[in-house]
């Protein structure tokens, strides 16, 4: 009987409703103003995980440009931040596929107890199960790919060089996409998460890892490993970071008062 890990922010974060869920994630993406037509497919990815009426429109501008990569891309690296869970190092599932009401998508069970084998990597179920930062982002994925697995992974206390040398590991061809989930700063005023959120876009895009904290992205610990990975070791020497997308909950379904900072990145 095959291990699967149902949904857990359905009808919360996004609609339980298949058509409807499909036809919100196809409006964001025939809104979003980043043309595909000339742009590269990226390698990696950094995109937010709110409800969607918060945060979708903005994810969307990144996974719009994978469009052209839907037959070519098969495997996914997810990393998320752990919101339920304190955990040391990353946490992976002993799952074998994970379902959304888009139907459920197959774990690349050998390249997980693969990076099992690294200290820093450790099986925790209960770290995926309420998690919603990788959830949000697997609807998006199965609407803009074909087929493909994934590798979930929950980012807890972790070292930038730690996340790093997982990515490394996964990191794989063109047929790999490396996917990083995080909102910006929390619950500041327009004015001043505007400022914030400015200053982390262009640390993401100029690989400074060290202006990057727990402060201004939840997420900060997986994204530091990429960029620590981009910086140090260059799987890809000619990747440039390039952020496609930058607002908050104040811009998109919120009061203005006390936001939360979104931003999408890509790196192609």
């Amino acid at each position: 009987m095959p291990r699967i890990r149902p949904p857990a922010v359905a009808d919360m974060f996004y609609p339980a409703d298949a058509q409807e869920l499909q036809g919100m994630i196809k409006r964001y993406l025939h809104e979003t103003a980043e043309s595909t037509e000339t742009a590269s497919v990226p390698k990696a990815i950094i995109v937010p995980h709110a409800g969607y009426v918060y945060s979708g429109p903005v994810a969307a501008s990144a996974y719009a440009r994978l469009l052209p990569a839907r037959q070519k891309i098969r495997r996914v690296v997810l990393l998320g931040p752990s919101h339920r869970v304190p955990l040391l190092g990353l946490a992976s599932s002993g799952a074998d596929a994970f379902s959304t009401p888009l139907g459920t998508i197959p774990l690349d069970r050998q390249a997980i107890e693969n990076v099992e084998q690294l200290p820093q990597v450790h099986r925790l179920d209960e770290a995926h199960t309420l998690e919603h930062s990788l959830e949000v982002q697997l609807p998006f994925l199965q609407d803009v790919l074909d087929d493909f697995t994934l590798v979930p992974l929950v980012v807890g206390d972790a070292s930038p060089a730690e996340v790093a040398e997982v990515l490394e590991a996964l990191w794989g061809g063109q047929k790999t996409l490396i996917v990083v989930s995080s909102d910006l700063s929390h619950y500041h005023d327009y004015d001043t998460a505007s400022v914030l959120d400015s200053a982390t876009s262009q640390a993401i895009e100029q690989l400074q890892l060290e202006r990057i904290h727990g402060e201004n992205a939840c997420g900060c610990r997986a994204i530091n490993g990429l960029l620590y990975l981009l910086k140090k070791h260059a799987p890809e020497p000619d990747l440039h970071g390039q952020t496609l997308d930058l607002r908050n909950s104040g811009d998109t379904a919120g009061a203005r008062d006390r936001v939360v900072g979104y931003g999408a990145y890509v790196f192609a």
